[in-house]
């Protein structure tokens, strides 16, 4: 037996070189694609630049690290992600959102298709849909991203995650400081905890306190949009009536329940930032329905009247000059606009403060939110400069109480935070090709429809 087991020794050692050279001429099948986001947002939560193993031909390893590298040394949250064209596709963007939780701005480039989503408090949503817009004619996967994180490296806000290895010690900490640092924050622990549940608590009273004063001034816009669609008379089914017209019609009712239903559920002075975001596109899609059925040509897509945004879709810019501060151009509506050129005072918007009713922009802090919804973050800054409103959002304080600054009314997170699930589901839904405004996909923010 035992020159027997000798003589096979041999034998089983060719095998295993045998085995080893195959492994080495036939590598094993590659890896399959990723079928979940989960996976997706594991890899982006450890780098900025995650491509699924079915989509390597459209972005090459070392294309790939380039692109982290730049976006690392850049220190900014920029998420980036090349999927095969089959990916799974329904909430794409917002439930990578949520299963990364980090504040910042998402990139996917899907088969040959690509898109992107932000925070607001990372990129406004105008600044998104523009820098989408400039890069997608380009077919090269390595040139589209390139060229889009190049141009957005200059305009985001915040710095990377710290999960993606940036700011650490390389060059080392005692553990002898360590404990000593550790036993200093034992001591204060107790004290501090204390004053940050005071200051917590404080902090919520003062945001439900502006909640209330904003649900009685956006209660008013949305009943007033409802009046505006009673006062349609328009039937899908009346004569002259067609698809294009219903589905104007059908965007315009969604946006009204939208609205409601996001106000039934703000809790905070930033939430109301998705109620009139509604509004003011549920009025845009009226004044496109209203041409179409009187046979006028589409109107384009201008901000809503500055002075009141219930008057609708501005028609122009006005010259414009606010008590004690600077002129200004501002969108306004057919009636503010034949007012201010015949020397008339404008219908202002006018809301209850302890001293009387003022005009919203002399009100308060809490009405940023409820402007940002209307005007957006691009529009803001050359509107209110001047105002108390403009003055009160431009102050470093501003963003910890009602939002981040101009145009970023989000869940007050700077970019590259861990926010979790927390962040405004307005700016990762929509549907694909607006470049910004929403989901992959038409129709609910599901993936597939609109091409």
């Amino acid at each position: 037996m035992r020159a027997a087991h000798t003589r096979g020794l041999p034998g089983l050692l060719v095998a295993l070189m045998l085995a080893a050279l195959a492994l080495m001429w036939f590598p094993t099948a590659p890896a399959h694609a990723a079928t979940d986001v989960s996976t997706v947002a594991a890899a982006l939560r450890k780098g900025p630049v995650y491509v699924d193993p079915a989509a390597s031909g459209q972005l090459s390893a070392a294309e790939a690290d380039a692109l982290a590298a730049k976006i690392k040394k850049a220190d900014k949250p920029l998420f980036v992600a090349v999927l095969p064209a089959d990916f799974p596709t329904e909430n794409l963007f917002r439930n990578l959102r949520t299963d990364t939780g980090v504040t910042g701005l998402y990139a996917i480039r899907l088969g040959d298709r690509f898109d992107a989503r932000a925070d607001s408090a990372v990129m406004s949503r105008s600044a998104v849909r523009n820098l989408v817009t400039s890069v997608q004619g380009v077919k090269d996967a390595n040139t589209q991203l390139d060229e889009f994180t190049d141009r957005a490296l200059a305009d985001i806000h915040g710095a990377a995650p710290a999960s993606w290895g940036g700011g650490t010690n390389d060059g080392g900490v005692s553990t002898g400081a360590l404990i000593a640092v550790g036993a200093v924050a034992v001591v204060g622990g107790a004290g501090a905890y204390t004053v940050v549940r005071r200051n917590r608590r404080r902090k919520e009273e003062e945001q439900r306190a502006a909640l209330d004063r904003l649900r009685v001034v956006v209660d008013e816009d949305i009943t007033a949009f409802g009046e505006e669609l009673d006062r349609l008379d328009f039937h899908p089914a009346e004569a002259g009536a067609d698809d294009v017209m219903r589905a104007d019609y059908e965007r315009a009712l969604d946006a009204y329940e939208q609205a409601k239903s996001f106000m039934a559920e703000a809790r905070r002075p930033e939430d109301v930032r998705a109620v009139t975001q509604s509004l003011e596109e549920g009025r845009f899609s009226l004044a496109v329905r209203a041409a179409r059925r009187e046979h006028r040509p589409v109107p384009e897509r201008r901000a809503p009247c500055f002075f009141d945004p219930r008057h609708g879709p501005s028609v122009a810019d006005a010259a414009w000059t606010p008590d004690g501060g600077a002129p200004r151009e501002v969108p306004v509506c057919k009636a503010d606009w034949m007012r201010l050129t015949g020397g008339e005072q404008p219908a202002v918007r006018e809301v209850e403060t302890e001293y009387g009713r003022r005009p919203y922009w002399d009100a308060g802090p809490a009405y940023g939110p409820w402007a940002g919804g209307y005007f957006g973050g691009g529009v803001l800054p050359g509107l209110l400069v001047g105002t108390v409103l403009g003055s009160m959002m431009a102050s470093p304080g501003y963003g910890a109480a009602y939002g981040t600054g101009y145009g970023d009314f989000g869940g007050g997170y700077d970019g590259g935070d861990v926010s979790g699930a927390d962040f405004d589901p307005g700016d990762f839904g929509g549907g694909f090709g607006d470049g910004g405004g929403g989901d992959f996909g038409g129709g609910g923010g599901d993936f597939g429809g609109g091409f």
